[in-house]
């Protein structure tokens, strides 16, 4: 079955997300800034490439949606990042239509359905977050597990509910173990053949409203990062107090997310 992933890297539209604009301009200016941008890279290298660089099951797609006019060196910076990761696919998008961004995402995923006729799972991912090396594994075990109800409905949530908010910085990361349902990251879905419905069809933490949703709470595989540039207010602003690391956990960092704290200092030393 075909699995297709969508992150959306500083992608200029207006609608969908909590920070608004009232232009594009605007919205290109804030995207575009380039300490905003800077952080967004340091986010993306350490966060969320080593997880799917390092995937057990390498049979997926992860399309990254860019506007075209995103700055050149950004561009050139972000193929650089993920040319040795054959599942990611850039997408250079023109944010200026009269299509809504769901619209356009929508778009996106359904023209990259190799047989739309055919079922398919697809998830959604934010450019500061990881998941689990075996993410895309078991987004595959669940369908196994759910058959006799992905056969009753067209569409399917998938949850994975137990991951780590994290905050990184020059000093390392700082973690809490939680639990959290429908986040915009670990977040699945089933999505029956000829069904035109996508994953950015929903708003994440309402798609229990419009589906059913099978929930998995048995091992971490998310990672949350807050910090300065998130589009969530809550995770931009807030002042949680998270623990460093303990030796055990720096190593399942590394096993479950392919998250060295090693690598992350030094990304972010230069902040």
């Amino acid at each position: 079955m075909q699995v297709l992933g969508l992150c959306r890297f500083s992608f200029p539209a207006l609608g969908s997300f909590q920070i608004e604009h009232e232009t594009l301009e605007d919205r290109r200016r804030h995207l575009y800034d380039p300490k905003r941008l800077e952080e967004r890279f340091r986010l993306f290298e350490t966060s969320t490439l080593p997880c799917f660089r390092e995937h057990t099951d390498e049979d997926f797609q992860l399309l990254v949606v860019v506007g075209d006019c995103l700055p050149r060196s950004a561009f050139e910076r972000l193929t650089d990042l993920t040319a040795d990761i054959k599942q990611i696919r850039i997408l250079q998008k023109s944010a200026e239509t009269d299509k809504s961004h769901r619209h356009i995402m929508k778009d996106i995923l359904n023209a990259a359905r190799t047989d739309p006729a055919q079922p398919c799972l697809q998830f959604r991912h934010d450019d500061d977050d990881a998941v689990s090396v075996d993410f895309v594994e078991r987004l595959r075990e669940a369908v196994e597990d759910c058959k006799p109800l992905m056969a009753r409905n067209r569409t399917v949530g998938i949850d994975f509910n137990k991951g780590f908010v994290a905050r990184m910085d020059a000093n390392g990361i700082r973690a809490e173990e939680t639990f959290k349902s429908l986040l915009g990251v670990g977040l699945g879905m089933y999505v029956s053949g000829g069904c035109k419905q996508t994953i950015i069809s929903f708003t994440h933490h309402r798609i229990g409203r419009f589906m059913p949703v099978v929930s998995y709470p048995d091992a971490p595989m998310w990672v949350r990062t807050l910090n300065g540039s998130n589009d969530s207010w809550g995770a931009r602003n807030s002042t949680k107090d998270l623990p460093a690391l303990s030796p055990e956990q720096e190593g399942e960092f590394i096993a479950r997310f392919a998250i060295d704290q090693k690598a992350v200092r030094r990304a972010h030393s230069f902040a």
